[in-house]
């Protein structure tokens, strides 16, 4: 349920009527935007009276919210949402350009490309320390010596970073990552996603191989649900019959969740494609339709990757993709 606040409501009214609405059972979420202020209300909502609740002299209106998804909605919180990682914001119109290699592999190779992509335009550094892999015999990661790296990366550059957890028994070595990146498999990890809703973390949320729009909010339900409101979402393609590609990528969920949703959106095209070929092209269809932020696998020698080299760009087309996507940004604008 959502209640919007009439225009010249002073912050003592406002104050009462939360007081009110807490004694009641219910956890009320504040938005306050330039035009209006709204309070959602979760829990059990069928406490509330809403002809005595539309009544009060500084409600402006009442409504149900029939979405399984609360927190996530947009009708609870109608401005978009700011995520900042150090100096870095991403939704609400700053974009960010996140790039570097699939996985972590040696210390001259993260610090080399976290430079290059620095210098080429990128907001943020990737880079995977815990690599979730199909085959058990593939290469896994360096673990916790990757994450080492990665912050060598870190101070090298004072590029932010974002890498992904596997194990939320691992969470406290990611205690000086910037971004938490949930992947494709563990969208669905319901106890992660808890664990993760107890930090104040910015979580970058990927949507699973077959998960639907709806079921993507759900997940990131789970992590605001624990007072967690510091979420990304981020479009990495979905499974169909199409097998040329890696993953089909779905660049209408972008729209669609700016519609429904306030939280940012970002899209992987490395990931959904599969090949480095059809990454650059991708990308700017993402900034085209609207995509708050891109992720690209970059890697200074994508013929000797440890992981996922196919779809990985060099350093050189990362820039040629990067003007290419700004140039888009500035041509939608």
């Amino acid at each position: 349920m959502i209640a919007v606040l009439k225009r010249g409501t002073t912050p003592e009214q406002t104050e009462h009527l939360i007081a009110w609405l807490k004694n009641m059972k219910l956890d009320v979420h504040i938005s306050s935007g330039q035009e209006v202020t709204v309070l959602g209300l979760v829990g059990d909502t069928s406490r509330v009276d809403i002809e005595l609740l539309s009544s009060l002299e500084i409600i402006e209106s009442v409504k149900r919210v029939s979405e399984p998804y609360k927190q996530a909605n947009r009708k609870f919180h109608p401005n978009d949402t700011v995520i900042q990682a150090g100096n870095v914001k991403i939704g609400g119109g700053h974009f960010a350009m996140i790039a570097g290699p699939c996985s972590v592999e040696s210390e001259e190779q993260i610090v080399g490309v976290a430079k290059d992509v620095k210098n080429f335009g990128a907001d943020i550094l990737r880079g995977g320390a815990f690599k979730p892999r199909t085959s058990p015999y593939a290469f896994q990661g360096l673990k916790e010596e990757g994450l080492r790296l990665l912050l060598e990366a870190k101070k090298a550059t004072g590029l932010p970073i974002i890498t992904e957890i596997m194990n939320i028994r691992a969470l406290d070595l990611f205690e000086d990552v910037d971004i938490i990146q949930v992947g494709a498999r563990n969208m669905q990890n319901f106890d992660m996603l808890q664990e993760l809703g107890k930090t104040n973390k910015p979580i970058l949320l990927k949507r699973g191989l077959a998960n639907t729009l709806q079921e993507l909010l759900m997940s990131a339900e789970y992590i605001m649900s624990e007072g967690n409101e510091n979420i990304i979402l981020c479009e990495r393609g979905i499974r169909t019959y199409e097998t040329y590609t890696r993953n089909t990528l779905d660049l209408s969920a972008v729209p669609v969740l700016h519609e429904i949703t306030h939280l940012p959106v970002v899209v992987d095209p490395s990931h959904a494609t599969g090949k480095s070929a059809l990454v650059p092209s991708m990308a700017a269809a993402a900034a085209a339709c609207g995509a708050d932020g891109i992720m690209v696998e970059v890697h200074n020698n994508p013929a000797c990757a440890l992981c996922d080299g196919a779809q990985s760009i060099t350093p050189a087309q990362f820039l040629e993709l990067n003007r290419t996507v700004r140039a888009v940004r500035e041509a939608i604008q």
